[in-house]
């Protein structure tokens, strides 16, 4: 599946997109519930500021008595008094109001980094799972974008915009009520400006959702860039393709800015409007607020109460309308995740599968067919037995199918008909776990992981002694390269395993297939890559890794073509001979002797030419 053609098409389904995200949730309701209820007075107290502009207004700048009765007792506040309270008072919210503001604000980092690190842990143990051709057919940017952007998008935006919409809400709600208190025929004029506020936001859902699909898709494709930069700087350098990268990027970039600045064209237009309409209903309160003070139906310190509270509105009106904005783009982000957790590997166990241990008899492959692309075979109808402790070395023209065929033991692929069987049972029927464990391999690039030479000799078998270790290590003959490291075995790799040289990088996963000590070896033109000297020694620990082990080699070394049990040649996805070396050479006009002739037999008289 190719991730990049995904739309979120689900990203409009709230009901649907919450009920998905809610297992996710649910572990930390509480400290979100408390975080809710903390924004409630956190956005109630927005008001306050406006609220005690009519006191003011009324009794210190009207210099009028404030006088009241509470629990059966007169109470006198002189302008004096009421101009030093309500200062102080104001300091006073705002304190608690700050205090609010952070603890809201630890919760909600808290509760979202949870379920951030929540939903990555599975997607991730989802990735991880899936087989190989789905790397196959997904750049590096794009996965990493879906895998680990989407998520944090999500998660992470999801709380903050619901904590937002509720502080900003309920600052709304508090100030609707203020302007309420001060005047209700001007709260009617408040509260249809806000409504009318909020029509262009409905507007423009769709082109958010496209234009948020769009823009991530282009930043996978500049991740993917930066990553082939990074790791093809060589041939980069080699065949000057800096201008080619550079174009790429400018070019992706470029369109990632007319994506954005579409949708500004598009939605830019909401502030402005949102600014007339606000300016429509001030204008009205201004002229309506003037004649209720004339006509004595309310103060100026209420009306300078309202006015203020629907300044101060304004800010939390737009907030919902950007924050409404921003959590379409959340939505299309947490539909892209979901979209990831509804995808099955297509290599899976059968239910009740079998484990395997070991091989008693041999591998078949009975009438196999297999093609990556449809319409476009790989395998023909191939045929062939490999008995127990048998070496069989693979051979043929280039593009013919030989590592595929070795890339299907262990289900890296799976056959679109015929069968692979061990001891007669198809291994499909075995789990993928015990299938592959019964298998080391070695390949002509071998990746090695970021930490050190004894971490990544020991992915072979975690469990092994330091006994086991050590003769892996001495089987691969690489005790003199770890003598010579500072650290010896303890000496940090760089990624990929770039300090090490390539015959290095080859004995140390010998050494890895050595110590996994399973009973089926593939070497998959493991020393085709070196030169002469490293071959050699590489050669002598694959020797060691070979004894007592059904192996497949594809090789292009005569000494080990010629030392194999039986050769197959494999030629446009077909198996066109089989035998020893003795009996191939010896068929006139045969593929094999053709190929000796054409390429093996210079090794005999010295020359090296690989296959």
């Amino acid at each position: 599946m190719k991730l990049s053609a995904t739309t979120a098409q689900n990203s409009f389904r709230y009901g649907w997109l919450m009920a998905r995200i809610w297992p996710y949730i649910k572990p930390y309701w509480f400290r979100i519930t408390l975080g809710f209820l903390v924004a409630i007075p956190l956005g109630l107290l927005d008001g306050v500021t406006a609220f005690a502009l009519k006191p003011y207004m009324d009794y210190v700048v009207g210099n009028n008595v404030c006088q009241f009765t509470l629990f059966h007792h007169e109470i006198v506040i002189t302008r004096l008094q009421m101009a030093v309270i309500l200062p102080i008072g104001v300091i006073l919210f705002a304190a608690f109001q700050g205090i609010l503001r952070y603890l809201n604000g630890y919760l909600s980092t808290w509760t979202s980094q949870r379920i951030t690190n929540d939903l990555k842990f599975d997607l991730f143990e989802k990735l991880i799972n899936m087989h190989p051709q789905f790397f196959d057919e997904n750049s590096s940017g794009i996965i990493i974008s879906r895998y680990m952007n989407d998520p944090t998008n999500a998660s992470t935006g999801i709380v903050d915009q619901v904590k937002t919409i509720t502080t900003s809400l309920f600052g709304a709600l508090g100030l609707i009520a203020v302007m309420l208190y001060s005047s209700w025929q001007l709260a009617i004029i408040g509260v249809v400006v806000l409504c009318v506020a909020f029509v262009p936001i409905a507007l423009i859902r769709k082109r958010i959702k496209s234009a948020s699909n769009k823009n991530m898709v282009i930043g996978g494709n500049i991740t993917t860039n930066i990553n082939e930069t990074y790791s093809g700087n060589k041939v980069m350098a080699a065949y000057g393709l800096q201008e080619r990268q550079n174009k790429d990027f400018r070019k992706q970039t470029w369109d990632s800015f007319n994506v954005n600045m579409s949708l500004y064209k598009r939605a830019g237009w909401m502030s402005p409007i949102m600014y007339i309409i606000a300016s429509f209903g001030i204008a009205t309160v201004l002229g309506l607020g003037t004649y209720l003070i004339t006509s004595g139906y309310m103060t100026a310190g209420s009306f300078a109460s309202f006015v203020t509270s629907l300044l101060l509105l304004y800010k939390p009106v737009k907030t919902l309308g950007n924050t409404l904005t921003n959590i379409q783009n959340i939505f299309v982000s947490l539909g892209r995740v979901l979209e990831l957790f509804d995808l099955e590997p297509e290599i899976k166990d059968l239910p009740n599968a079998k484990t395997l241990n070991g091989i008693n008899d041999c591998i078949s492959f009975e009438n196999v067919n297999f093609e990556y692309i449809p319409e476009h075979p790989v395998l023909k109808d191939l045929s062939l037995r490999v008995n127990k402790n048998e070496t069989l070395a693979i051979v043929g023209n280039s593009g013919g199918g030989k590592s595929t065929l070795v890339n299907l033991l262990p289900r890296f692929y799976d056959i679109q008909s015929g069968a692979i069987k061990i001891d007669g049972v198809n291994i499909k029927e075995y789990t993928l776990d015990s299938l592959r464990k019964n298998i080391s391999m070695v390949f002509q690039d071998n990746f090695l992981y970021s930490g050190t030479i004894k971490e990544n000799i020991m992915m072979g078998n975690p469990d092994a002694t330091e006994e086991e270790l050590h003769v892996a290590i001495e089987s691969a003959h690489l005790e003199d390269v770890i003598d010579e490291l500072p650290d010896g075995i303890e000496t940090l790799l760089g990624e990929r395993g770039t300090t090490l040289s390539g015959g290095q990088r080859q004995r140390v996963a010998i050494a890895r297939a050595i110590l996994r000590n399973a009973p089926i070896v593939i070497l998959d033109e493991a020393t085709s890559a070196l030169d002469n000297e490293s071959e050699a020694i590489v050669q002598k620990a694959m020797d060691n890794l070979m004894v007592n082990r059904t192996v497949f080699i594809i090789a292009h070394r005569l000494s080990t073509i010629r030392n194999a049990t039986r050769i197959a040649v494999i030629n446009d996805g077909e198996l066109v001979e089989l035998g020893t070396h003795d009996e191939l050479i010896n068929i006139e006009h045969g593929e094999y002797k053709a190929l000796y002739e054409m390429q093996f037999k210079h090794q005999e008289e010295g020359v090296e030419v690989n296959l």
